[in-house]
């Protein structure tokens, strides 16, 4: 069931796509600006979409009910982002200055960013005469098959205070030491403004696929990996506070198999044009959507490991693909172990994966960005590999 709000604007802009006119980039996103009285805003904005958690006694939403009460300073529209909101449609009525958002999905359609600048109007607008303060707004359509990058990218803050409490409560030990001898150890960031490039939100995400105690068997697939890092991060968080590392927490069975899957992830990262030319023989994987070709002998680097690549792939292909060599996992005798060498099933069906990956994304419009939150997909290739273990 979705929802329709109408209410007045001051004005409206709609800024042009441009990538409209262009080979390639994305063509279906459309942005509209407008600016509203914070006293015609309507109450019941979907919520679902926005990540954070509004809490108003803490002192940026504080500053904003300062800035929005202060009247002898009529300017809160330009201190203020204001609110950016994903929307199925938006349209406008020139007569009434109306516009109408239109939200279809709300798990892709609602707020992404401003939450508390729309807790605090809300709760304050009433101490407020129309016309004195103003709140600027950003309505998106379009951007369904990115919303998950768009919220990241809009709401770093509250990953960066989760992983960074979470590195001051010492709870990202158990992956320390899982890699202290790696090469890449050094490289991990584990706050915001650390040295290093690997995020350890991807850690994190990569981890939370070959969680056995959360994803047993093929009920359900960590799509989360790839639509919601800051799932993976709470999940993590979660586990730790309650088993810390006790033979109970999941990470901990983990441990033993840590570094062979951040291996894994750079061997298939490396091999996927190789395995993509297995079964398109005559094809070129640098053709392939969302794949990006190095230009000017300025080759790619893996992610864990630096090898050089010719081909940069999207995690939308690589994720799925890593993430059905959960099947080959097993618990004994409170670990975490492989029944069959990954590397070498990996050489065998890597063919089959890349291709039923590469095919799923052209069914879906060539995007890998719908391939990494497909679970149909994440099942075909899960159980692609689980058949593998029978030969």
């Amino acid at each position: 069931m979705g929802l329709q709000l109408k209410f007045k604007v001051e004005s409206i802009r709609k800024i042009p796509n441009p990538y409209l006119s262009k080979e390639d980039g994305e063509k279906k996103a459309m942005m509209y600006m407008a600016i509203c009285d914070v006293k015609n805003l309507p109450d019941n904005i979907p919520m679902e979409t926005n990540p954070r958690k509004q809490k108003l006694t803490m002192g940026v939403p504080k500053k904003i009910k300062a800035s929005l009460l202060d009247e002898s300073y009529l300017d809160f529209y330009l201190l203020n982002r204001g609110l950016c909101i994903s929307a199925a449609d938006v349209t406008f009525n020139n007569y009434s200055n109306e516009i109408c958002v239109s939200f279809d999905d709300f798990e892709c359609h609602g707020d992404v960013d401003g939450g508390h600048t729309y807790k605090v109007i809300l709760e304050n607008r009433d101490k407020l005469d129309y016309g004195r303060q103003f709140v600027k707004l950003e309505f998106l359509t379009g951007v369904e098959d990115i919303f998950q990058r768009l919220a990241a990218a809009r709401n770093t803050s509250t990953q960066v205070q989760d992983k960074s409490i979470a590195e001051l409560e010492k709870r990202f030990e158990i992956i320390k030491r899982a890699v202290q001898y790696e090469p890449y150890a050094s490289n991990i960031y584990f706050e915001e403004n650390d040295q290093g490039n690997i995020d350890v939100t991807d850690i994190l995400a990569i981890l939370n696929m070959f969680n056995l105690d959360l994803y047993p068997d093929m009920e359900k697939f960590p799509t989360a990996s790839y639509s919601s890092k800051k799932k993976c991060i709470n999940t993590y968080i979660d586990y730790h506070k309650r088993y810390g590392e006790s033979s109970e927490n999941p990470y901990i069975k983990m441990e033993p198999i840590m570094r062979d899957l951040f291996k894994l992830y750079d061997y298939i990262e490396i091999n996927m044009a190789k395995y993509y030319k297995e079964k398109f023989p005559v094809g070129k994987y640098g053709l392939t959507k969302g794949v990006s070709v190095a230009k000017n002998g300025e080759l790619y680097r893996s992610k864990f490991y630096g090898n050089r690549m010719e081909y940069l792939s999207p995690t939308g292909f690589i994720y799925p693909i890593l993430g059905a060599f959960r099947a080959l996992l097993r618990e004994k005798n409170g670990v975490y172990t492989w029944m069959k060498n990954p590397f070498i099933v990996v050489d065998d069906l890597g063919g089959e994966l890349v291709a039923t990956t590469v095919e799923r994304s052209r069914t879906l419009g060539n995007n890998p960005q719908s391939v990494g939150k497909d679970s149909g997909n994440w099942k075909t290739l899960y159980m692609t590999v689980k058949l593998g273990l029978l030969e």
